[in-house]
Protein backbone atom coordinates (compact mmCIF):
# COMPACT_ATOMS: atom_id res chain seq x y z
CA UNK A 1 0.00 0.00 0.00
CA UNK A 2 1.28 3.66 -0.85
CA UNK A 3 0.92 6.31 1.00
CA UNK A 4 -1.92 8.92 0.58
CA UNK A 5 -0.63 11.76 -1.21
CA UNK A 6 -1.02 15.34 -0.46
CA UNK A 7 -3.03 17.35 -2.37
CA UNK A 8 -0.03 19.88 -2.07
CA UNK A 9 2.19 17.11 -2.82
CA UNK A 10 2.09 14.20 -5.09
CA UNK A 11 5.07 12.49 -5.01
CA UNK A 12 5.65 8.75 -3.05
CA UNK A 13 7.18 8.50 0.35
CA UNK A 14 10.24 6.95 -0.03
CA UNK A 15 9.98 4.93 2.90
CA UNK A 16 6.83 2.72 1.00
CA UNK A 17 9.85 1.29 -1.48
CA UNK A 18 11.89 -1.64 -1.04
CA UNK A 19 15.25 -1.76 -1.35
CA UNK A 20 14.94 -3.40 -4.59
CA UNK A 21 12.36 -0.94 -5.66
CA UNK A 22 14.67 1.89 -5.12
CA UNK A 23 17.45 0.03 -6.79
CA UNK A 24 15.40 -0.10 -9.69
CA UNK A 25 14.98 3.80 -9.52
CA UNK A 26 18.53 4.01 -9.04
CA UNK A 27 19.86 2.02 -11.90
CA UNK A 28 16.98 3.61 -14.37
CA UNK A 29 18.64 7.04 -13.04
CA UNK A 30 22.12 5.93 -14.28
CA UNK A 31 23.34 5.22 -10.21
CA UNK A 32 25.65 2.70 -9.55
CA UNK A 33 24.37 -0.32 -6.76
CA UNK A 34 26.15 1.00 -3.91
CA UNK A 35 24.55 3.99 -3.86
CA UNK A 36 21.69 1.97 -2.43
CA UNK A 37 23.56 1.37 0.98
CA UNK A 38 24.73 4.71 1.15
CA UNK A 39 20.84 6.14 1.00
CA UNK A 40 19.59 3.46 3.63
CA UNK A 41 22.04 4.20 5.92
CA UNK A 42 21.15 7.70 5.96
CA UNK A 43 17.58 6.53 6.31
CA UNK A 44 18.35 4.12 9.52
CA UNK A 45 21.30 4.66 10.73
CA UNK A 46 22.75 8.33 9.90
CA UNK A 47 19.36 10.16 10.98
CA UNK A 48 18.80 12.26 7.78
CA UNK A 49 16.60 15.03 8.18
CA UNK A 50 16.41 15.53 4.78
CA UNK A 51 17.84 14.36 1.02
CA UNK A 52 20.14 17.22 1.26
CA UNK A 53 21.81 16.19 4.86
CA UNK A 54 23.36 13.13 2.37
CA UNK A 55 25.82 14.53 1.89
CA UNK A 56 28.27 11.86 0.56
CA UNK A 57 25.98 11.40 -2.09
CA UNK A 58 26.41 13.84 -5.42
CA UNK A 59 24.70 16.53 -5.84
CA UNK A 60 22.30 15.93 -8.74
CA UNK A 61 21.89 12.55 -7.02
CA UNK A 62 20.31 14.66 -3.98
CA UNK A 63 18.53 17.20 -5.58
CA UNK A 64 16.91 14.43 -8.03
CA UNK A 65 15.63 12.24 -4.40
CA UNK A 66 13.60 15.53 -3.66
CA UNK A 67 11.93 15.63 -6.82
CA UNK A 68 11.22 12.45 -6.45
CA UNK A 69 10.39 11.21 -3.11
CA UNK A 70 9.21 12.61 0.22
CA UNK A 71 11.22 11.84 3.33
CA UNK A 72 8.74 12.42 5.76
CA UNK A 73 5.13 12.54 4.92
CA UNK A 74 3.64 12.94 8.62
CA UNK A 75 3.81 16.11 11.13
CA UNK A 76 3.95 16.23 14.29
CA UNK A 77 1.19 17.51 15.91
CA UNK A 78 2.10 16.96 19.00
CA UNK A 79 4.49 15.80 21.18
CA UNK A 80 4.48 15.20 25.27
CA UNK A 81 7.24 13.70 27.47
CA UNK A 82 6.60 12.28 30.95
CA UNK A 83 8.83 12.37 34.23
CA UNK A 84 9.58 8.43 33.41
CA UNK A 85 11.08 9.07 30.44
CA UNK A 86 8.45 8.32 28.13
CA UNK A 87 7.59 10.13 25.09
CA UNK A 88 4.50 10.68 23.02
CA UNK A 89 3.80 11.81 19.75
CA UNK A 90 0.65 12.17 17.78
CA UNK A 91 1.10 12.42 14.03
CA UNK A 92 -0.71 14.62 11.41
CA UNK A 93 -1.07 11.70 8.53
CA UNK A 94 -0.67 13.36 4.53
CA UNK A 95 -4.50 12.85 4.14
CA UNK A 96 -5.42 14.29 7.57
CA UNK A 97 -5.41 11.42 9.71
CA UNK A 98 -3.72 11.07 13.24
CA UNK A 99 -2.42 7.99 14.80
CA UNK A 100 0.09 7.70 17.62
CA UNK A 101 3.46 6.50 18.51
CA UNK A 102 5.24 6.50 21.89
CA UNK A 103 8.97 5.55 22.63
CA UNK A 104 9.34 4.19 26.52
CA UNK A 105 12.58 4.25 28.80
CA UNK A 106 13.37 1.27 30.68
CA UNK A 107 16.93 1.21 32.17
CA UNK A 108 18.99 0.09 28.89
CA UNK A 109 15.63 -0.56 27.03
CA UNK A 110 14.82 1.74 24.35
CA UNK A 111 11.25 0.46 23.24
CA UNK A 112 9.11 1.66 20.82
CA UNK A 113 5.00 1.22 20.54
CA UNK A 114 4.19 1.94 16.98
CA UNK A 115 0.59 2.04 15.11
CA UNK A 116 -0.90 0.08 12.19
CA UNK A 117 -4.27 1.46 11.84
CA UNK A 118 -5.44 4.91 11.67
CA UNK A 119 -8.43 4.32 14.30
CA UNK A 120 -9.29 0.19 14.84
CA UNK A 121 -12.47 -1.69 14.14
CA UNK A 122 -11.46 -4.58 17.02
CA UNK A 123 -14.26 -2.59 19.11
CA UNK A 124 -12.69 -3.50 22.80
CA UNK A 125 -14.90 -1.53 24.86
CA UNK A 126 -12.41 0.55 27.02
CA UNK A 127 -9.91 1.36 24.48
CA UNK A 128 -10.15 5.07 23.10
CA UNK A 129 -8.16 3.33 19.75
CA UNK A 130 -11.29 2.19 18.58
CA UNK A 131 -14.10 4.73 19.78
CA UNK A 132 -14.27 5.95 16.87
CA UNK A 133 -13.85 2.67 14.50
CA UNK A 134 -11.10 2.35 11.88
CA UNK A 135 -10.51 4.25 8.74
CA UNK A 136 -7.99 2.69 7.23
CA UNK A 137 -4.42 0.84 6.94
CA UNK A 138 -1.06 2.63 7.26
CA UNK A 139 1.40 1.92 4.41
CA UNK A 140 5.10 0.12 4.89
CA UNK A 141 6.27 3.79 4.76
CA UNK A 142 4.17 5.48 7.57
CA UNK A 143 4.80 2.55 9.83
CA UNK A 144 8.68 2.83 9.14
CA UNK A 145 8.43 6.92 9.64
CA UNK A 146 7.23 5.93 13.21
CA UNK A 147 9.51 4.09 14.04
CA UNK A 148 12.46 7.17 12.48
CA UNK A 149 10.67 9.69 14.72
CA UNK A 150 10.47 7.73 17.62
CA UNK A 151 14.42 7.15 16.69
CA UNK A 152 15.46 11.01 16.03
CA UNK A 153 14.30 11.46 20.04
CA UNK A 154 17.07 9.37 21.39
CA UNK A 155 20.97 10.94 21.85
CA UNK A 156 23.20 10.25 18.53
CA UNK A 157 24.97 6.97 21.04
CA UNK A 158 21.42 5.39 21.71
CA UNK A 159 19.86 2.79 19.75
CA UNK A 160 16.26 1.78 19.43
CA UNK A 161 16.21 -2.00 21.15
CA UNK A 162 12.80 -3.00 21.01
CA UNK A 163 9.76 -2.70 18.81
CA UNK A 164 5.66 -3.52 19.84
CA UNK A 165 3.45 -3.42 17.16
CA UNK A 166 0.81 -2.43 19.82
CA UNK A 167 -0.21 1.06 19.14
CA UNK A 168 -3.60 2.31 17.50
CA UNK A 169 -4.67 -0.60 15.31
CA UNK A 170 -5.20 -4.74 14.67
CA UNK A 171 -1.35 -5.24 13.27
CA UNK A 172 -2.58 -8.47 11.68
CA UNK A 173 -5.70 -6.95 9.87
CA UNK A 174 -2.91 -5.04 8.42
CA UNK A 175 -0.19 -7.88 8.40
CA UNK A 176 1.45 -6.86 4.80
CA UNK A 177 2.35 -3.57 5.49
CA UNK A 178 3.01 -4.86 8.97
CA UNK A 179 6.03 -7.46 8.06
CA UNK A 180 7.14 -5.25 5.01
CA UNK A 181 7.83 -2.40 7.60
CA UNK A 182 8.99 -5.16 10.14
CA UNK A 183 11.90 -6.65 7.70
CA UNK A 184 13.44 -2.91 7.59
CA UNK A 185 13.34 -3.12 11.16
CA UNK A 186 15.22 -5.77 12.03
CA UNK A 187 17.24 -5.77 8.36
CA UNK A 188 21.44 -5.17 9.51
CA UNK A 189 20.73 -2.64 6.24
CA UNK A 190 17.77 -1.19 8.40
CA UNK A 191 17.46 -0.20 11.99
CA UNK A 192 19.15 -3.68 13.14
CA UNK A 193 16.67 -4.88 15.91
CA UNK A 194 16.82 -8.38 16.67
CA UNK A 195 13.22 -10.43 15.60
CA UNK A 196 13.21 -11.63 19.27
CA UNK A 197 13.01 -8.44 20.40
CA UNK A 198 9.49 -7.54 18.40
CA UNK A 199 6.60 -8.26 18.89
CA UNK A 200 3.19 -8.07 17.25
CA UNK A 201 -0.19 -7.70 19.39
CA UNK A 202 -3.21 -9.03 18.34
CA UNK A 203 -6.80 -9.51 20.07
CA UNK A 204 -6.60 -12.73 18.31
CA UNK A 205 -7.76 -13.54 14.24
CA UNK A 206 -6.95 -17.04 13.84
CA UNK A 207 -6.50 -17.25 10.47
CA UNK A 208 -4.24 -14.43 10.13
CA UNK A 209 -2.13 -15.83 13.32
CA UNK A 210 -1.60 -19.28 10.91
CA UNK A 211 -0.45 -16.77 8.38
CA UNK A 212 2.05 -15.29 10.07
CA UNK A 213 3.20 -18.94 11.51
CA UNK A 214 4.44 -19.34 8.03
CA UNK A 215 6.02 -16.47 7.80
CA UNK A 216 9.82 -16.55 7.54
CA UNK A 217 10.80 -14.53 10.27
CA UNK A 218 9.50 -16.00 14.05
CA UNK A 219 8.20 -12.45 15.47
CA UNK A 220 7.13 -12.68 19.02
CA UNK A 221 3.38 -12.99 19.06
CA UNK A 222 1.34 -11.31 21.61
CA UNK A 223 -2.50 -11.72 22.43
CA UNK A 224 -4.55 -9.65 24.17
CA UNK A 225 -7.27 -11.42 25.86
CA UNK A 226 -8.69 -9.54 28.55
CA UNK A 227 -11.17 -12.18 29.41
CA UNK A 228 -10.83 -15.52 31.05
CA UNK A 229 -14.19 -16.66 28.96
CA UNK A 230 -16.50 -16.04 26.20
CA UNK A 231 -19.01 -14.77 28.10
CA UNK A 232 -17.37 -11.58 29.42
CA UNK A 233 -14.86 -11.40 26.58
CA UNK A 234 -17.79 -10.95 24.13
CA UNK A 235 -18.94 -7.90 26.08
CA UNK A 236 -14.93 -6.56 26.28
CA UNK A 237 -14.05 -7.42 22.88
CA UNK A 238 -16.73 -7.69 20.31
CA UNK A 239 -15.10 -9.25 17.57
CA UNK A 240 -14.49 -12.03 19.90
CA UNK A 241 -18.42 -12.72 18.79
CA UNK A 242 -17.41 -13.99 15.75
CA UNK A 243 -14.12 -16.15 16.84
CA UNK A 244 -14.31 -17.12 20.65
CA UNK A 245 -11.36 -17.82 22.47
CA UNK A 246 -10.74 -21.75 22.36
CA UNK A 247 -10.08 -20.73 18.78
CA UNK A 248 -7.81 -18.05 19.39
CA UNK A 249 -5.80 -20.20 21.82
CA UNK A 250 -5.91 -23.04 19.39
CA UNK A 251 -4.35 -20.81 16.89
CA UNK A 252 -1.63 -19.90 19.32
CA UNK A 253 -0.86 -23.05 20.02
CA UNK A 254 -0.29 -23.95 16.49
CA UNK A 255 2.20 -20.45 16.34
CA UNK A 256 4.18 -22.19 18.86
CA UNK A 257 4.64 -25.42 17.66
CA UNK A 258 5.35 -23.73 14.59
CA UNK A 259 7.79 -21.02 15.90
CA UNK A 260 8.94 -22.21 19.43
CA UNK A 261 8.75 -19.39 20.52
CA UNK A 262 6.92 -18.34 23.75
CA UNK A 263 3.68 -16.74 23.51
CA UNK A 264 2.41 -13.47 25.47
CA UNK A 265 -1.29 -12.87 26.80
CA UNK A 266 -2.45 -9.72 27.23
CA UNK A 267 -4.62 -9.10 30.40
CA UNK A 268 -6.04 -4.93 30.98
CA UNK A 269 -7.19 -5.35 34.58
CA UNK A 270 -10.70 -3.52 34.91
CA UNK A 271 -11.86 -2.46 38.11
CA UNK A 272 -14.99 -4.38 39.18
CA UNK A 273 -15.34 -6.59 35.90
CA UNK A 274 -12.49 -8.87 34.89
CA UNK A 275 -10.35 -8.63 37.85
CA UNK A 276 -12.64 -10.92 40.47
CA UNK A 277 -10.90 -14.33 41.98
CA UNK A 278 -13.39 -16.14 40.18
CA UNK A 279 -11.72 -14.77 36.41
CA UNK A 280 -7.90 -15.35 38.42
CA UNK A 281 -8.52 -18.68 38.68
CA UNK A 282 -10.95 -19.28 35.44
CA UNK A 283 -7.61 -17.69 33.81
CA UNK A 284 -5.37 -20.64 35.69
CA UNK A 285 -7.73 -23.30 34.14
CA UNK A 286 -7.06 -21.94 30.55
CA UNK A 287 -3.77 -20.89 30.45
CA UNK A 288 -2.10 -23.47 32.42
CA UNK A 289 0.70 -25.93 30.72
CA UNK A 290 1.16 -23.54 27.87
CA UNK A 291 4.46 -22.49 27.71
CA UNK A 292 3.89 -18.28 27.99
CA UNK A 293 3.53 -15.44 29.89
CA UNK A 294 0.83 -13.37 31.14
CA UNK A 295 1.24 -9.66 31.18
CA UNK A 296 -1.41 -8.13 33.27
CA UNK A 297 -2.05 -4.36 32.92
CA UNK A 298 -3.93 -2.36 35.78
CA UNK A 299 -5.65 -0.25 33.09
CA UNK A 300 -4.89 3.11 32.22
CA UNK A 301 -8.01 5.48 32.32
CA UNK A 302 -9.67 6.97 29.49
CA UNK A 303 -11.84 10.30 29.90
CA UNK A 304 -15.00 9.62 28.98
CA UNK A 305 -15.30 5.99 29.41
CA UNK A 306 -16.54 4.31 32.88
CA UNK A 307 -13.43 1.68 33.48
CA UNK A 308 -11.54 2.41 36.61
CA UNK A 309 -8.22 0.58 38.04
CA UNK A 310 -8.12 -1.80 40.85
CA UNK A 311 -6.85 -0.89 44.05
CA UNK A 312 -3.69 -2.39 44.93
CA UNK A 313 -5.78 -4.87 47.38
CA UNK A 314 -7.28 -6.26 44.42
CA UNK A 315 -4.27 -6.81 41.86
CA UNK A 316 -2.20 -8.48 45.04
CA UNK A 317 -5.16 -11.27 45.48
CA UNK A 318 -5.53 -11.42 41.74
CA UNK A 319 -1.65 -11.70 41.48
CA UNK A 320 -1.39 -14.17 44.36
CA UNK A 321 -4.04 -16.44 42.69
CA UNK A 322 -2.10 -16.64 39.44
CA UNK A 323 0.97 -17.14 40.94
CA UNK A 324 -0.38 -20.22 43.07
CA UNK A 325 -1.95 -21.71 40.36
CA UNK A 326 1.66 -22.15 38.33
CA UNK A 327 0.93 -19.60 35.89
CA UNK A 328 4.33 -17.24 34.60
CA UNK A 329 2.82 -13.59 35.46
CA UNK A 330 4.29 -10.09 35.15
CA UNK A 331 2.69 -7.35 35.94
CA UNK A 332 3.69 -4.15 33.63
CA UNK A 333 4.30 -1.24 35.22
CA UNK A 334 2.09 1.63 33.66
CA UNK A 335 4.06 4.05 32.30
CA UNK A 336 3.51 7.81 30.59
CA UNK A 337 0.06 7.99 32.32
CA UNK A 338 0.85 11.50 32.57
CA UNK A 339 0.74 12.04 29.02
CA UNK A 340 -2.42 10.22 27.93
CA UNK A 341 0.28 7.32 26.74
CA UNK A 342 -2.34 4.56 26.29
CA UNK A 343 -3.27 3.87 22.87
CA UNK A 344 -5.66 6.40 21.30
CA UNK A 345 -6.40 8.81 24.20
CA UNK A 346 -3.67 11.78 23.01
CA UNK A 347 -5.65 11.30 19.53
CA UNK A 348 -9.42 11.10 20.94
CA UNK A 349 -8.14 13.90 23.17
CA UNK A 350 -6.93 16.37 20.76
CA UNK A 351 -9.70 15.94 18.54
CA UNK A 352 -12.10 16.90 20.81
CA UNK A 353 -10.16 19.88 21.88
CA UNK A 354 -9.82 21.19 17.63
CA UNK A 355 -13.57 20.61 17.74
CA UNK A 356 -14.23 23.06 20.51
CA UNK A 357 -11.50 25.41 19.44
CA UNK A 358 -10.86 25.16 15.64
CA UNK A 359 -8.86 27.55 15.41
CA UNK A 360 -6.32 26.49 18.47
CA UNK A 361 -2.97 25.99 17.71
CA UNK A 362 -1.14 22.14 18.76
CA UNK A 363 0.89 22.21 21.51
Amino acid sequence: MRTPQSENDPRPHILDLTPSELSVWLSEHGYPKFRLGQILGWLYERRAESFADMTDLPARLRSELEQAFRLWTAGIHTHQRADDGTEKLLLNLADGGRVECVLLRDGLRRSICVSSQVGCAMGCVFCASGLDGVDRNLSRGEILEQMLRLQRLLPEEERLSHIVMMGMGEPLANLDSVLSALEVAKSPEGLGISPRRITISTVGLPAAIDRLAKHATPFHLAISLHAPTDTLRDDLVPVNRKVGVHKILDAADRYFNATGRRLTFEYVLLDGINDSPECAAQLVRLLRGRVSMLNVIPYNPVAGLPYQTPDASRVHEFRNILVDGGINVQFRQRKGSGIDAACGQLRRKRELIDIETPTGNAS
